[in-house]
């Protein structure tokens, strides 16, 4: 599995890392909050390098872009990616975001809808209610200490420097504790297709995920018996559901090509 091309671009003040697999239909890829590019879709990619040209992309403060002292918004990474893709020239294509990134790609659709084929939102939020119960509570007394291993060692292993890892921490927290409930306007505005995939014990309520499908018109839904994104990548222990990937693969592919 190796990129066809990889690389920076520089975007709004920054230097922006990619990395592009396969060739066909253009299908961006954006990471969840503390993630990067192949920690979230190594497992899609694998599957689907073939069918699509595949576009990851590091946002501000992840994996190997650089960072801006500014706090970290979805509307920043959707300005961003829009930017990368016009340095790559491309100008329409598909984005599947995860968590996170699925915010984000909510973002882009609403905010740079020329751009937009087709939109896959796995496991995102636009409203703090939508969360399960305790989750913005718990962001409120979030220590370095209690990110995720894994996400430290994925960092590290891409960008060696302590201090970056600590300012990723750093925004990415900041960014959920000011996070301020976004108008339904931002969805009802989204005129893609759209397909909304969650677990039914993800972080956001299967409920919240419906609320999201209802409107965004014509928009499809998929709720999977799975927890955070174990229906597109491993789980934090390495161990990994490979029916049930190949299940989501295979139902955002159809969307895709439908």
């Amino acid at each position: 599995m190796n990129p066809v091309e990889k690389g920076y671009k520089k975007v709004n003040g920054i230097q922006l890392y990619y990395e592009i697999y396969g060739s066909g239909k253009p299908l961006v890829l954006i990471h969840g909050g503390g993630s990067s590019i192949l920690y979230d879709f190594k497992e899609v990619i694998v599957r689907l390098q073939d069918k699509f040209q595949l576009i990851g992309i590091d946002l501000q403060n992840h994996g190997r872009s650089e960072h801006r002292d500014i706090p970290e918004t979805f509307e920043q990474d959707a300005d961003d990616v829009a930017g990368l893709l016009a340095e790559l020239n491309i100008g329409k294509a598909s984005f599947w975001g995860f968590s996170n990134g699925g915010s984000t790609v909510m973002q882009i659709a609403h905010r740079h809808p020329r751009l937009v084929e087709k939109i896959v939102v796995a496991s995102a939020f636009y409203k703090k209610n939508g969360m399960i119960d305790g989750f913005f509570e718990g962001m409120q007394d979030a220590t370095f200490e209690s990110m995720p291993e894994p996400f430290k060692i994925n960092f590290l292993n891409l960008n060696p420097d302590f201090s970056k890892l600590e300012n990723l921490f750093e925004k990415d927290c900041k960014r959920m504790q000011t996070f301020e409930d976004w108008d339904d306007e931002v969805l009802t505005s989204i005129q893609s297709p759209t397909l909304f995939i969650s677990g039914d014990q993800d972080v956001m309520k299967p409920e919240h995920t419906a609320a999201m499908w209802r409107l965004v018109k014509d928009s499809r839904l998929i709720i999977l018996p799975a927890t955070h994104g174990i229906y597109m990548m491993p789980d934090f222990d390495g161990s990994i559901d490979t029916n049930l990937i190949d299940f989501t693969v295979n139902e955002v592919e159809k969307f895709l090509n439908h």
